[in-house]
């Protein structure tokens, strides 16, 4: 029996606990539509000191990760903030960020004081209310509603509230420490601000200088964002700040340097599969159930900081309204946006009870403040944000998609089509020279072959003759359809820059690829070709499973999730595909279940308004479906189409971890051929799910 329990303490079982935690949570309470993060807090109650036992809060291991976790929170949350965003609208950014702060920092003041908590500590739960997280950020950018003024706003103001927040609580935990004069206080602030300066933009010159030399090397690059996190974090500490203090900064200061890169990518997946989950199963752990009851039972705590902080950001809002004079749909999404509470309020919350300057029942009250911010705050922006599309008319010049796949005589529209999977190539083949047949342009079959050591040695030798082989096949399939094709051979350091620098030097409309599976740890890291060319690309990307061949196919199913130009570019493929086939098209629209017969039938037509506009030629059948779950609205329509063409969308959240999405629902279920079309990077930041892509590769 003692030889069990010494086996229990072992730190490796606390960490397969954790891990198998991790991976099965998560899947399991996301079925019952309960957020990942609550089944991993109610995982670490279960298994903590007041449950089984398995996981002790005192364990080192388990100390050392959450507080990796911590800070990887607070680092994300920094380079997850637009920095573009705020920029493009800095000074009403700056005016609503003030209003956003200031009022609910009072409203959480008073509540400090109303419940006896002295001037210091009430300040600090005043911080808590202060700050904010975008967790409705994905579902803006779905819609197509981020150049809406209040929205590019709201975003913008989450850099002084984070900020200013997170300064509050470095000082209020100093003063905490006893023995604060008025010189010491000085003393902070000066340090502060000459650490806060250092950090920004010593930290952004390096990540710049640091990245322009080591090139492609994601690897490096990798090293050099972590070891960012935790130089800023050990600097704040030696100032006496708070380590989140230095994470969060971090974050902020290589932004610009990590940018979209594929870089940016794999951090958040190492947090957001990792550190991150540790974090939240390491906060169940600190919860006392009996204490939790208690505090729910005396209710008027919980009740004023939940209640207190709706208010407080309603009145900012509000404020801001009359400020800026912006309609009341603007008033609302605003609200909603900044009402959620989880990755800076739950690490200063952890962080001041930490220091004893916050009892329990405040973690207690805040727990249950994020559980109902983050399920009320998204619901309003999901009813709301939607009503934004009609009043934003903001259009990027280069996201205009009115001339996309258009070629000229100095410039015909081209198609580059990777060939590798002589099983698949025939299909790639086919789509790519029915789309440049109807455009008049060409088709570039492209093979690489990778560079060696040696140009002499049997291994590229063997490589270039399987290329050729290759090449030769989609040239004769070229033929046949009576495309002009101009097939590449390349040797290059890698397949993925490969593609993309063949595709920028040809000029590349479009480049179509099949999708392959994803093998071992190092893959799922550092990423696969799909990944790394979804990246890179100068162009339009359209991940291809093709079950028939694409001229077999005649009816095609594109489900539009907006009425914006977002959507432009899959009607257009759509369109292309159809005409050179022949093919019929159903734009599908889901509403929500409650919808009027009114509101279906504007919606209707605002489609078929916004269609004559991107596509002129195009003669869809636009259906508008009413139901409460779009997945399964997709897939009924599906059932009588030979293709869906989806557009992919990268997740994003302020803790770093992914949230399911209809495409990546639909695309698992899908039993036809399927395009996801994603967009280049510089148009449409953030276009593909890694999560969407897995799940298609296990299908393929």
């Amino acid at each position: 029996m003692e030889s069990i329990l010494k086996f229990f303490e072992e730190p490796i079982v606390s960490f397969a606990v954790l891990l198998a935690v991790i991976l099965t949570v998560p899947i399991l309470v996301e079925r019952f539509r309960i957020p990942g993060l609550v089944g991993l807090l109610a995982a670490g109650v279960v298994l903590g000191p007041n449950g089984l036992h398995l996981l002790q809060k005192e364990s080192e291991t388990l100390s050392l990760l959450a507080e990796i976790g911590l800070l990887y929170l607070m680092f994300v949350s920094g380079l997850e903030v637009d920095i573009e965003e705020f920029r493009r609208k800095k000074y009403r950014s700056i005016g609503y960020g003030s209003l956003t702060f200031a009022i609910p920092l009072i409203f959480g003041t008073v509540v400090g004081r109303l419940f006896g908590f002295d001037w210091n500590a009430s300040v600090l739960i005043g911080s808590l209310f202060a700050s904010h997280t975008l967790l409705a950020y994905p579902m803006v950018s779905r819609l197509g509603v981020v150049s809406n003024e209040a929205v590019t706003v709201t975003i913008g103001a989450t850099i002084f509230t984070d900020v200013g927040s997170l300064l509050v609580l470095a000082i209020c935990i100093g003063i905490n420490a006893g023995d604060f004069t008025a010189t010491k206080l000085a003393i902070l602030l000066g340090s502060l601000a000459i650490y806060s300066v250092v950090v920004l933009f010593g930290f952004d010159w390096a990540g710049r200088q640091f990245f322009k030399r080591t090139g492609d090397d994601e690897g490096n690059q990798f090293l050099f964002v972590l070891l960012a996190i935790f130089l800023a974090s050990l600097g704040a500490q030696l100032i006496g700040v708070e380590k989140i203090v230095g994470a969060f900064l971090a974050g902020l200061a290589v932004n610009d340097a990590v940018g979209q890169s594929p870089v940016k990518e794999k951090v958040v997946f190492v947090g957001s599969v990792l550190f991150i989950p540790i974090f939240f199963v390491n906060l169940g752990l600190l919860i006392d159930i009996p204490a939790f009851i208690a505090s729910i039972s005396s209710i008027w705590l919980t009740l004023a900081i939940v209640t207190g902080l709706i208010i407080s950001k309603f009145l900012a809002a509000y404020g801001a309204k009359l400020l800026y004079h912006y309609n009341q749909d603007e008033l609302l999404t605003m609200w909603s946006m900044s009402m959620p509470q989880v990755g800076a309020t739950l690490a200063a919350t952890l962080v001041g009870y930490r220091a004893g300057m916050l009892t329990e029942g405040v973690l207690n009250s805040v727990i249950v403040l994020m559980l109902v911010t983050a399920t009320l705050g998204p619901l309003i922006t999901s009813r709301v944000a939607p009503k934004l599309i009609t009043s934003d008319t903001t259009l990027e010049p280069d996201t205009t998609p009115s001339n996309w796949g258009a070629g000229t005589t100095d410039h015909p529209f081209t198609v580059v089509v990777p060939v590798y999977n002589p099983k698949t190539e025939q299909y790639l083949i086919e789509m790519a020279a029915l789309l440049a047949r109807y455009e008049s342009g060409r088709i570039v079959p492209l093979a690489i072959a990778t560079a060696q050591a040696n140009m002499d040695t049997p291994t590229i030798g063997a490589a270039m003759e399987r290329s050729e082989a290759l090449l030769a096949n989609a040239k004769a399939v070229s033929q046949e359809i009576g495309v002009e094709a101009e097939p590449l051979l390349r040797i290059d350091d890698g397949i993925a820059q490969g593609i993309s620098r063949a595709s920028r030097e040809q000029d590349a409309s479009l480049i179509v690829m099949g999708w392959g599976r994803r093998t071992g740890f190092r893959a799922r890291l550092f990423g696969n070709v799909l990944d790394s060319v979804l990246w890179s690309s100068h162009c339009p990307v359209a991940i291809t499973r093709l079950l028939n061949s694409p001229s077999t196919m005649q009816r095609i199913l594109v489900p539009i999730d907006n009425l914006g130009s977002a959507s432009s570019r899959t009607v257009q493929f759509a369109q292309m595909l159809a005409a050179a086939n022949q093919a019929t098209v159903t734009l599908l629209h889901i509403t929500d279940r409650r919808a009027s017969a009114g509101k279906r039938a504007w919606t209707e037509s605002q489609l078929a308004m916004s269609v004559a506009k991107w596509a002129p030629q195009l003669k869809p059948e636009i259906q508008v479906v009413s139901s409460d779950n779009v997945v399964t609205a997709i897939l009924q329509a599906a059932k009588s189409c030979d293709l869906v063409v989806l557009r992919s969308l990268r997740r994003r959240t302020n803790a770093g971890l992914d949230i399911s999405d209809v495409t990546t629902q639909v695309a698992q279920q899908l039993t036809c051929s399927v395009v996801l079309l994603g967009e280049p990077q510089r148009s449409q930041p953030g276009v593909v799910v890694n999560q969407t892509r897995d799940q298609l590769a296990t299908q393929a």
